[in-house]
């Protein structure tokens, strides 16, 4: 009974969906301006590679 009635819910939600597609149509983030892309990816992924030197640096030099 249960299923059935989330099985109707999903479906009629899916039909009432109306999204662009097309590549880069469903992410949160603009894939249009290729270097402003990079900049954030590089700026995101830097950031986790870079913080584990920054808070060593920061122990070694706390007195």
């Amino acid at each position: 009974m249960l299923a059935a009635s989330v099985r109707r819910f999903a479906t009629s939600a899916l039909r009432r969906s109306h999204y662009e597609e097309g590549p880069g149509k469903n992410m949160p983030f603009s894939v249009e301006n290729k270097w402003r892309l990079l900049a954030l990816m590089s700026v995101f992924l830097g950031s986790g590679f870079f913080a584990p030197f920054l808070i060593v640096r920061h122990q070694l030099l706390k007195k």
